[in-house]
């Protein structure tokens, strides 16, 4: 007992390092047309380096100290050079899908990365993934294979958590015209393509425009929330078995008009949602308290519409706006209600202009010890 009580101490410092280790590895951010934060800092400051343009989703690579390694929307990878990587053209996803793109590390080598991408409205392109050889080219890598389909239609929607076992990564999607979350294993052998599906929530469903929105896990993986645009106008919240990849238990939420992005708080005690109206111009963030189901809108933009919601490294959700000059940020998720404090022109983007998009990075790049 005493023996254990001496390693404790020691096993958190571990954890808090391996933690603020994780945070870099979501510091640097580009989206909307050639925007980009850096987050290395603490405080974020504009990065006006970078080439992707995207109207809605991008995902961004980098190492464990934060240092660029390559960024997508989905269709061009650029290399750490800011120029498309070799092979790192017509990748099948989509610039007008709101989680165009998603970056995973392979768990069996540093130098190997996955990018999923899922095509726009429901398209024929579903969800597939590429394979980055970061040894190629001197470091600067290289596709070395592309647009190996896993599944077809799906949503909009991207989200990814480590296994149970701390080593593999499941990578979660939504089949289209249907009520089925598709959880795909991805190990060290490689992406297992026979998926685990889920049945249960809402039909996703409709006209292709509804496979609109966004998906995001809990920063401690075991809650997945999904936004449904029209015609369901809602949030759902569910269950997230590690171990299995089975998704279940689901809460709904709303009505939020056009709901499009989705995120947890910190803690994991709050869902945020952003929502337009229909047709856009009565654009709100809305927080939903998990515990009690409380739901308050505790900002409006000044937009006509905002997008996606994005945890950042330290601590604070950022709020696409279309078009804009500035991001949304709400600066206490953790806070009840309006404490939560949503400040619309929150951080100045240094002349460049977000859209509907802001970067997609694996759940546990946010978790804390």
């Amino acid at each position: 007992m005493h023996m254990r009580f001496r390693l404790f101490p020691l096993f958190l410092l571990l954890l808090g390092a391996l933690s603020a280790q994780a945070q870099q590895q979501s510091s640097i951010w580009y989206f909307g047309q050639e925007a980009g934060l850096d987050f290395r800092q603490g405080a974020p400051t504009p990065l006006l380096d970078g080439k992707l343009s995207t109207y809605e989703g991008s995902s961004v690579a980098t190492t464990s100290r934060g240092q660029l390694l390559f960024y997508t929307n989905g269709v061009t990878v650029w290399n750490r050079q800011h120029e498309p990587m070799l092979n790192g053209k017509n990748l099948m996803g989509s610039k007008s899908s709101s989680q165009s793109a998603l970056i995973v590390p392979d768990p069996g080598s540093g130098n190997v990365f996955y990018i999923f991408t899922t095509g726009a409205e429901g398209s024929s392109n579903g969800m597939r993934y590429s394979v980055v050889d970061m040894t190629a080219e001197g470091g600067l890598g290289d596709v070395k294979r592309s647009n190996m389909l896993l599944i077809s239609p799906v949503a909009e929607k991207l989200a990814a958590v480590r296994h149970r076992n701390g080593r593999d990564i499941w990578v979660v999607g939504h089949r289209w015209n249907s009520n089925a979350f598709v959880s795909y294993l991805v190990t060290p052998d490689g992406v297992i393509t026979k998926p685990n599906l889920s049945n249960v929530g809402a039909m996703h469903a409709g006209p292709g425009r509804n496979a609109i929105g966004c998906m995001k896990f809990s920063p401690d993986g075991r809650k997945l929330a999904v936004a449904i645009w029209r015609e369901a106008n809602r949030v759902q919240v569910f269950d997230f078995d590690n171990a299995t990849g089975k998704v279940s238990n689901p809460k709904s939420y709303g009505p939020f008009e056009e709901a499009y992005g989705v995120e947890f708080s910190p803690d994991g005690s709050k869902v945020y949602a952003t929502s337009n109206g229909n047709g856009g111009g009565n654009a709100q963030v809305w927080q939903v308290d998990l515990a009690s189901g409380t739901k308050t809108a505790v900002g409006n933009s000044a937009n006509r519409k905002i997008g996606s919601l994005q945890l950042g490294p330290d601590g604070r959700i950022y709020v696409a706006r279309e078009d804009n000059p500035f991001l949304g940020v709400i600066e206490n998720p953790n806070a009840m209600g309006k404490a939560s404090k949503y400040t619309d022109d929150g951080i100045k983007l240094g002349g460049r202009r977000g859209k509907l998009g802001l970067p997609n990075f694996m759940q546990i790049y946010f978790q804390k010890p």
